[in-house]
């Protein structure tokens, strides 16, 4: 009897053993090398994949976003956020074309990490979501055929005027162009096909993409109007501060530099360079932002 229970004993006791060792290697503690701390350091800024940042993008936002004869995005805005990215640790920078209309919720529900086309930083889109410190600033501008009588703001009374929804250009064009039919259109692409074909009378635009289109279609920049008050951000969700910090700090650093100066050169060649973006010893007023 006595040998009978030892040995019952000894069973028990080793699939008690066994149990244990088998909770241990499921437990946070063991799994994270022994610290339940350690799991928010492997993704310290939320991204949805840790180590990637997805971002929403245009396809055909030349200069700034699009997508090259390979498929590849490219333009200033890739090369300085992935250069932002790479300063941050983030070697895996992934961007997504989506219409301009629904990026920015996008950006919001947590489709993406980031939203980087360019956009303009509003109160209206604060609301959504929010952003970087600015990084660019431009020129708004109305396209049209050379043998259109477009000349000025008033002009275009009565007109059909092209904008992409979800825009500067749209906000600007609700509020200023009161007498002005607008059409609203995905992209671009879309609308420029409308001026050519006639069906209507200009496209209101992003500066530096009016040059490309003027390049390419023999078209003209009939109307330039300063948005110097609106300058470009990355977007961000709500709620991701350290991501944002981190973004910010980085971006400053690619502008002090001379990254920022480098890529503006490269992507707007003899465009004006606005002063507040550059190395802080080459700016006219001295100190920045």
């Amino acid at each position: 009897m006595s040998i009978r229970s030892t040995l019952r004993r000894t069973a028990i006791a080793a699939v008690v053993a066994t149990a244990a060792i088998a909770l241990a290697a499921c437990s946070p503690s063991a799994s994270n090398g022994g610290d339940s701390g350690d799991e928010p350091t492997d993704n310290p800024y939320g991204l949805i994949t840790p180590g990637e940042i997805r971002v929403a993008s245009l396809g055909d936002a030349k200069p700034y976003t699009f997508t090259d004869e390979s498929g590849e995005f490219t333009g200033f805005d890739v090369e300085l956020f992935t250069d932002v990215a790479n300063r941050i640790g983030i070697e895996k920078v992934v961007f997504t074309g989506q219409d301009f209309s629904g990026l920015l919720a996008a950006v919001a529900n947590g489709q993406f990490d980031v939203g980087v086309a360019a956009i303009g930083i509003t109160e209206e889109r604060k609301e959504t979501v929010d952003f970087s410190d600015g990084y660019l600033a431009g020129y708004l501008t109305v396209m049209a055929s050379p043998e259109s009588d477009i000349t000025d703001e008033d002009s275009l009374a009565g007109k059909r005027l092209g904008v992409v929804q979800g825009t500067l250009q749209e906000a600007y064009a609700v509020k200023n162009f009161t007498d002005t039919e607008l059409v609203r259109f995905p992209d671009n692409n879309s609308a420029i096909s409308a001026v050519n074909s006639g069906s209507i009378d200009a496209h209101f635009l992003d500066y530096e993409a009016a040059k490309e289109y003027a390049a390419q279609y023999g078209l003209e920049n009939a109307i330039d109007i300063p948005s110097f008050d609106a300058p470009a951000g990355f977007a961000i969700a709500k709620g991701k501060d350290e991501f944002k910090d981190a973004l910010n700090e980085a971006l400053h650093a690619a502008m002090e530099d001379g990254t920022w100066k480098e890529l503006y050169e490269k992507w707007f060649p003899g465009s004006p360079m606005p002063d507040q973006y550059l190395p802080s010893d080459e700016q006219g007023e001295g100190d920045g932002e």
